[in-house]
């Protein structure tokens, strides 16, 4: 792994810093694991609050509430440690307050321990760099530093990504963490189950009190395999445990490599 690069690209990101709790575009803890040099992977990632947050986060915001969010993350495996990614289109195809919208786009570079899947302790850095309109964030211009640290104990996983995120304004003590930890049983090498948590305590430099925090509990359940189209399948249902957070959220992951027929995985 180029560690020079990771921390260029650690240093340009914490040096100018965060934003209040948005709509996400995705809902996944990174497991640290990456498409293989040479593959395409498209993941669509589709998320809907049936009962969430009546009120937007701030005057132009979507509300969350009946909110449905649709986005394609286009990913090519460069070297066995680092995987480039493109979130392109970050939709909402339906909100309460705008109809449908394109939200925005982002890029993401993701830095890996090769072969995270066979190893007891994996770990990676994700960085992500967003370009959005108004009503998705307050500010145009966000990114995301993202730290991922897990061990695979067969037939358990245990993940924590400390999530930092910035919108370039009030020094290191404005960013925000945002961070999200999953623990899986896996059954066998197609299906598993976990627990998953995202939160969100505010800026470094004073958490918001636990009423304004956002904190989601979440069950899931995994398919990955090639006998399926070739699909890897994750859903879940989401429950918020404080009043910043929506009471109610669904989602639905399909991911597929592009370039590798279904029936003959790599």
């Amino acid at each position: 792994m180029n560690m020079r690069a990771i921390g260029l690209a650690t240093l340009c990101l914490i040096s100018m810093p965060v934003l209040s709790f948005a709509q996400p575009d995705e809902i996944q803890v990174y497991d640290g694991e990456i498409a293989p040099p040479g593959i395409f992977n498209l993941m669509i990632h589709n998320n809907f609050t049936p009962k969430g947050r009546t009120v937007p986060d701030y005057p132009e915001a979507i509300i969350a509430n009946h909110s449905y969010q649709v986005t394609a993350e286009w990913a090519y495996g460069v070297t066995p440690w680092f995987e480039q990614g493109l979130y392109m289109p970050v939709t909402s195809p339906y909100s309460s307050n705008y109809g449908s919208k394109i939200d925005g786009f982002k890029i993401r570079e993701l830095f890996a321990r090769p072969n995270a899947h066979d190893r007891k302790f994996f770990y990676a850095a994700n960085f992500e760099f967003s370009v959005n309109h108004s009503y998705w964030e307050s500010r145009t211009i966000t990114s995301e530093i993202r730290p991922i640290v897990g061990l695979h104990l067969h037939p358990w996983d245990f993940i924590y990504n400390p999530i930092l995120d910035t919108d370039y304004t009030g020094g290191l003590g404005n960013l925000q963490y945002n961070p999200s930890g999953r623990v899986a049983y896996n059954f066998n090498d197609r299906w598993a189950v976990a627990a998953e948590e995202y939160d969100g305590f505010g800026p470094l430099h004073g958490f918001l009190p636990l009423s304004k925090q956002f904190h989601e509990v979440w069950a899931t359940t995994d398919y990955s395999g090639s006998k399926f189209l070739g699909l890897n399948i994750e859903s879940g249902v989401g429950y918020g445990l404080t009043a910043a957070s929506d009471k109610w959220t669904l989602k639905l992951m399909l991911s597929r490599n592009l370039n590798v027929h279904p029936w003959h995985p790599e």
